[in-house]
This record gives structure tokens, sequence and C-alpha cells, in this order.
């Protein structure tokens, strides 16, 4: 499929703002945490999961190693070492949606189990930024403003891109907002950049 113009723009972009010294090196920042969100259009995901591959290639062919955090892979994982993946699956069926978000969201909670995993991968593995993705999988059992909150101390000396499927929008009387798939609102978060207003 050929990618349409924004799409190659937004490729584009991301490649030489995320190669850059000036990106790499936290600057411009204001000595804020260096976290930026990139928004896109939900209906792109697929498109952009493959952008995501093609950027940690080409960023690791000029010497640049972006670790990928994928939250729903991370999440199977830490269900499966819990060893209760199976017990959720088989219980699913008779139990009410906010019986079975509630035992998720307490199993996945971002300060207890989710970033204490991401903080050992991030140690484990040298890196010069942090990619997060998969954040509309794993809605709502897990907010994104979650895990930016909890992530501030762990991911503070590396640049992190978290990959989010909706908008990201910045309003003098509101603050701002994340908007999971245009449509769900989730909650304030100032504190990140818009990756896609970066300059170089």
């Amino acid at each position: 499929m050929k990618p349409t113009n924004s799409a190659k723009a937004r490729f584009d972009h991301l490649l030489t703002v995320i190669s850059s010294e000036r990106f790499l090196n936290k600057q411009g920042l204001g000595n804020e945490v260096p976290f930026f969100i990139c928004p896109f259009d939900p209906g792109d995901a697929f498109a952009v999961a493959e952008d995501i591959q093609l950027l940690v290639k080409k960023l690791q062919n000029i010497g640049r190693v972006a670790l990928q955090i994928d939250l729903y892979d991370l999440s199977i994982s830490i269900l499966e070492e819990r060893g209760i993946l199976s017990e959720i699956l088989d219980i699913e069926a008779d139990h009410k949606k906010s019986e079975i978000k509630e035992l998720l969201q307490g199993v996945l909670d971002p300060a207890s189990h989710l970033i204490p995993r991401i903080g050992k991968l991030i140690a484990s593995t040298p890196h010069d930024v942090i990619f997060i993705t998969g954040v509309g999988e794993v809605y709502p059992f897990i907010r994104s403003h979650n895990v930016l909150n909890n992530l501030q101390s762990t991911a503070k000396d590396r640049p992190t891109v978290m990959f989010f499927p909706g908008s990201y929008t910045h309003a003098l009387a509101t603050g701002a907002s994340l908007e999971l798939f245009g449509l769900l609102h989730d909650d304030k978060y100032y504190r990140a950049f818009n990756i896609m207003d970066y300059e170089v």
C-alpha cells in the first residue's frame, strides 16, 4: 500500500527529529521530562505499526537504538507470568465486563506491576530512545496518562515517544488532554510534548 503524503510527512518528520542530536540530548524542553506524544488517526493503526518497525530499522542503520515497549505484549507477559491469563479467559464469558476490567486493572496496575517491568527493560537494554506502543489495545485496562504519570521517575534519562491513536490537544482554558480514538477523553496530561511540533 502506497503511503499517503501525510503518512510520509509524519514518518520523515519522526526520522529527522528522533535521529537528531538536539532531540536525543533533550534540548529545548525547559527542564521538563522528555516525554513526547505522536498522535495519529486510529484508522492508520496498521500503517503506523509498519512505520514504527521501519523507523526502528532506519535508526539502527545510523547507530541509534530504539527500545520498543508494546503495552499489550507486556500485559500478556505479566498475566502469563502470574499464571492468570488462562483463568481470565475461562471466566470472561460468565462475568460482567466491569468485573473483568476491575480485575485486569488491579493485576496490571501501572505503579505496582507495569512500570517496574518497564524499568527492568530500560535498565537491561542499551537504547537512545524509548517507543511506547499498544496504547489502544490495552484500553480501558491501562490508561495512557497513568502510564506517563508513573513513568516519569523511571524514564527520564532518554526521550520517550508514546504512539497515541487519537489526538493530543492543548488549550489555554482546559490544558492538555489525550483523546483516545478521537472519542474517549483520557484525562489530562500536561507534561508531554507533541512530537509533530518539535523542530530541529
